[in-house]
């Protein structure tokens, strides 16, 4: 069932898209991402204080407004549109997220305010060498002795781990998995931006050595919290892939209707119509999917992991197949530079493996579904 969306929900969805559309045009865009910070402070501090966007899903007695992934789906979604460089994924829909998750009251009062105020910037650091999104996957250690805890290990592809002021880092203890706060610029953390495909996500290599921690969010073995927080951060993404998609489906067809051809507008050929009618489909049809993980996400369901699996799968690749048409409708222009085309492309194929494949969601969703992989593939 997709979120039955209010007049509060459409009015934030308007606003933000005029705010956008304002102070971030696609060359706001193209200069963030050349910039040393990635991107624009002063956008950052007047999404926090004028829209209030950094605590829409931080409960009210931290600062915030009380929303949950719903309110965090819409923005992200409007935030994809437009390929907005921004440290708001990383600090509100995954760093943010996993804090509202833990139910470790003393870290959401340390933290949370300053996030929902734009003061602090933060990350989930989970993934390492093999890109696995599995806390069971983790190597990098944690260790309590004298002084509290120290974490050592290296982290893969963490987003905007190069500037993040909060690390939350999945580590393994002697009793399990579990997540621990590092400050990004104590003793013994090493952070390298990475050389991306795309530029307007920063990813970063985050290598620890005995780098002092708190322990955040359950005792003992987390796995099970960290797989919701882990949901969390594909349904988030899972928005996001859509607004992208739905842009490149805009872009598409608006250019057939004007580009020109043997004397007609190329939207009148058959083939282009086909491509136009499938990105729709496919575009709809992730939509529903997303709508579907955001609005299980809010209430809590035990199907998140399904809703979860089958979005992350489908958002991921009806945006690289509507980037793709993209390019392909607009033709020789749709490959250069100073067309937006490109950035989209990026966008979505870098999105598609940020936390796991297609076919790594596919495999867990037969697996929750109780599909063997060879049943799925032999019918």
């Amino acid at each position: 069932m997709a979120p039955t969306f209010t007049e509060e929900h459409e009015a934030l969805r308007s606003t933000l898209r005029r705010f956008l559309a304002d102070k971030a045009p696609s060359e706001a865009v193209r200069r963030s991402t050349e910039s040393e910070e990635g991107h624009d402070p002063a956008l950052w501090q007047q999404m926090a204080g004028q829209l209030g966007l950094h605590g829409l899903a931080v409960p009210q007695e931290y600062g915030g407004f009380g929303g949950g992934p719903v309110e965090l789906g819409i923005v992200l979604e409007e935030l994809g549109r437009i390929l907005l460089p921004s440290p708001y994924f990383a600090t509100v829909a995954l760093a943010g997220q996993a804090l509202v998750a833990c139910g470790d009251h003393t870290a959401q009062a340390r933290w949370l305010p300053a996030i929902a105020d734009g003061s602090l910037t933060g990350t989930l650091a989970l993934a390492e060498e093999g890109g696995s999104w599995r806390a069971e996957d983790v190597a990098t250690s944690a260790v309590r002795g004298y002084g509290g805890w120290k974490v050592s290990g290296t982290k893969m592809f963490v987003v905007d781990g190069h500037s993040a002021d909060l690390l939350l880092v999945v580590a393994r203890a002697d009793t399990g998995p579990g997540l621990f706060a590092v400050d990004g610029d104590t003793a013994g953390v090493n952070r390298t931006r990475l050389e991306t495909l795309d530029p307007t996500r920063r990813l970063a290599r985050i290598d620890l050595d005995d780098a002092a921690a708190l322990r955040v969010g359950p005792e003992g073995d987390a796995t099970a919290y960290l797989r919701t927080v882990s949901d969390l951060a594909v349904v988030a993404l899972a928005a996001e892939q859509v607004g992208g998609a739905q842009i490149c489906l805009d872009t598409a067809v608006e250019y057939a209707k004007v580009r020109v051809q043997f004397g007609r507008p190329i939207g009148s050929f058959q083939a282009v119509k086909h491509k136009c009618a499938d990105m729709l489909l496919k575009v709809e049809a992730a939509r529903s999917a997303a709508y579907h993980a955001m609005s299980v996400a809010g209430g809590g369901s035990g199907e998140l992991p399904v809703s979860a699996a089958l979005a992350a799968a489908y958002c991921a690749e009806a945006f690289t197949h509507a980037a793709k048409e993209n390019i392909q409708i607009h033709g020789g222009i749709g490959y250069t530079w100073e067309h937006d085309a490109h950035l989209y492309l990026k966008r979505a194929k870098s999105s598609e493996q940020l936390f796991g494949s297609p076919a790594t969601h596919r495999g867990r969703l037969a697996d929750l579904v109780g599909i063997s992989v060879a049943t799925a593939t032999k019918g």
